[in-house]
């Protein structure tokens, strides 16, 4: 057998090059910070957030060039950087739930402050020790091709010969901010709605609303699974609410509200627990479909932390971690971090102990599992949603058998899921920046300390975007967390499950109406029945912008086929539009916190228009098409330019 070639790093372990600078480490914690409030923007309102690695690779780049920083700078700060979305995934799944399963009313207090930040920084430094067992054997498996990693490491690599993409992503930040500026203004109408009434029975149609983040969402996934999604929209908004509203009221609105509002009410009462059922089987089939990864990656895991232990004496620079004795302090801490977490809600040392443990075990396989499918699939296609609920699930089924009910019962089963959660979550994003640093020839136990300097500050500055978010909602009219400006479909997925099984209030004839529901949806080959059932749970200007944003990305296959542009051109047109939809994201999310502070501060703004016409919404659509079409098809390139590195999100 012939010996197979040692890999060698684009910078070699022999060479002395700057890389744990402050400078990267600060513009790092910067990224962490931003990217990670503009995902919890996207996320609370949509559903959905985008993997912070291809961003914060290309601004870090590009501030970094400022400074004439070296390649493993650059390095460094997107490690740092794009920790920031994993602490924010695990945030707006679960914290939003003590929320809207009534535990904490009102959301901030000092206490719910301290015990959310507690909370994320003890499921992330969980999740960097685990990874830091499994590390070695993971990257440098063979079988585990880590696209996204792959995709990263030749983004610093182009950077090197004068390539960047950082123009495209800023200037998209600007548009995006701008477009949702002015809607905060009232130049335009951000959504309009009309009722339908016929002889008997009502519908409500809306428009898309006017957000560049939602439709920067469609366009990075694409026209199919956009067009998934808003058929969930069209089955809640044009079948399932209209009916129930119809039988349940004919042509008498509810006391208090006018027919529309009867719809809308319908669907919050109704069609959402429907929604919530689907949303169960589409978790339990994502799993189901990897089930043969998922069970590699439980099994391997085992293994691993024997081979791990075995090779901490390694001399290669870019093979040092931290120091296997350094992990299970690490292990230990978090362990009695969260035990006292959980002691706090359960008021039970036993409970408490059980909650302790089945953390550590489910964090462990979960982040082995979240780790080992990122370097299958990348982290933009990372289940955590669907691993969190099976923890819930476990959790919740634990409690009853304790004996522990109501609302402490309740509380420590979304502690134990919100453990789990920032740890896996924190676990993908960290394998894969590792990945992409193995390739580069970065030295992993200092982008495993600068992760852990990350999920510290991420975890004491996250909560304050939700606090922003929820209490300026609540200021403009709305109800915060699980409403409809900030419909958290995870975090109420779990707010509803965690209080049907442990507190017993669980609308067992909806769920059940929505699991068979979902049933058919599989009977039916539908690739993706979780983001059906989504787009049920969101509001319907939501999904029909992100239907936009797909059909917008439909147009520029189109273009890309009529022109007969070859791989090389098609890769520059994908990647400059993801850059661009990227930036639209982060620029209304960026403008959209800073307005939620406005008004969680109660500082007045003026209007351009009192009631704003939605014509002039139609041209702000054109405009977004144009710009997400005209831009990426114009820097094509010529045909025999060289293909650049393929990215996905």
């Amino acid at each position: 057998m012939a010996e197979q070639k040692k890999f060698v790093p684009f910078v070699s372990s022999e060479t002395n090059m700057a890389e744990f600078t402050i400078r990267a480490l600060l513009i790092g914690l910067v990224l962490a910070v931003v990217l990670g409030a503009a995902n919890a923007y996207l996320g609370l309102k949509a559903g959905m957030t985008i993997a912070a690695t291809y961003p914060a690779a290309v601004i870090g780049m590009a501030i970094i060039k400022l400074f004439k920083g070296t390649i493993l700078e650059e390095n460094f700060a997107r490690t740092v950087g794009s920790i920031g979305e994993s602490i924010a995934a695990g945030a707006i799944f679960t914290l939003p739930a003590f929320f809207i399963a009534g535990i904490w009313d009102p959301f901030f207090t000092p206490g719910n402050y301290v015990i959310s930040a507690a909370i994320m920084f003890a499921g992330g430094v969980l999740g960097i020790m685990f990874v830091a067992l499994l590390r070695r054997v993971m990257v440098e498996d063979v079988e585990l091709p880590f696209p996204e990693s792959v995709a990263a490491a030749e983004i610093h690599k182009a950077g090197q010969h004068g390539g960047s993409g950082s123009k495209f992503l800023f200037s998209a930040m600007g548009v995006g901010a701008l477009i949702q500026a002015l809607g905060q203004f009232k130049l335009f109408a951000t959504s309009a709605d009309g009722l339908l009434s016929l002889s008997k029975g009502n519908i409500l149609f809306r428009s898309p609303d006017v957000s560049p983040a939602y439709m920067g969402v469609g366009y990075i996934i694409g026209p199919r699974l956009a067009s998934l999604n808003f058929s969930g929209g069209v089955i809640a908004w044009g079948l399932l609410a209209p009916m129930i509203a119809y039988f349940k009221f004919g042509n008498t609105p509810m006391e208090g509200h006018d027919y529309a509002g009867t719809i809308i009410q319908v669907w919050r009462d109704y069609v959402r627990p429907i929604a919530i059922g689907g949303m169960l089987v589409g978790a339990a089939f994502t799993l189901w479909r990897m089930r043969k990864n998922l069970i590699a990656g439980i099994s391997r895991s085992i293994g691993d932390v024997k081979k791990a232990a075995s090779g901490t004496h390694d001399v290669d620079r870019i093979e040092k971690d931290i120091a296997f004795k350094w992990v299970l302090i690490g292990i230990l801490f978090t362990a009695v971090l969260t035990f006292i977490i959980y002691e706090f809600f359960a008021q039970d040392i036993l409970a408490a102990l059980v909650a302790t443990v089945v953390m550590i075990v489910a964090g462990f396989f979960f982040a082995a599992v979240s780790g080992y499918l990122v370097g299958i699939i990348g982290s933009s296609n990372n289940p955590i949603s669907g691993l969190t609920l099976s923890t819930l699930v476990i959790a919740a089924l634990l409690m009853v058998i304790l004996g522990m009910t109501g609302t402490q019962g309740v509380a420590a089963v979304l502690g134990v899921a919100a453990v789990v959660c920032v740890s896996a979550a924190v676990a993908g994003e960290m394998l894969q920046d590792l990945k992409a640093g193995h390739i580069l020839g970065g030295t992993p136990w200092k982008m495993q300390i600068g992760d852990l300097i990350g999920v510290a500050v991420s975890a004491a500055v996250m909560f304050i975007p939700l606090i922003i978010l929820h209490e300026g909602d609540i200021k403009m009219g709305g109800t915060g967390f699980g409403g409809e400006k900030l419909p958290a479909p995870q975090a109420s997925l779990m707010a509803i499950l965690s209080k049907g099984i442990v507190a017993g209030e669980m609308e067992w004839i909806l769920i059940f109406t929505g699991m068979l529901m979902g049933v058919g949806f599989i009977l039916m080959n539908i690739k993706s029945p979780m983001l059906v059932s989504v787009g049920m749970y969101l509001p319907l200007g939501t999904t029909f912008a992100i239907f936009v944003g797909g059909m917008i990305k439909g147009a520029v296959e189109m273009v890309n086929a009529k022109r007969k542009f070859n791989d090389a051109q098609k890769s520059r047109v994908e990647n400059t539009g993801i850059l661009l939809a990227a930036g639209l994201i982060a620029g209304e999310a960026l403008i959209g916190l800073l307005f939620a502070g406005f008004a969680f501060f109660e500082i007045s703004l003026f209007h351009i228009f009192e009631t704003p016409n939605f014509y002039l919404s139609l041209i702000v659509f054109a405009i977004i098409a144009w710009y997400l079409i005209k831009i990426p098809v114009k820097n094509a390139g010529r045909p025999d330019d060289p293909a650049p590195p393929q990215v996905s999100m």
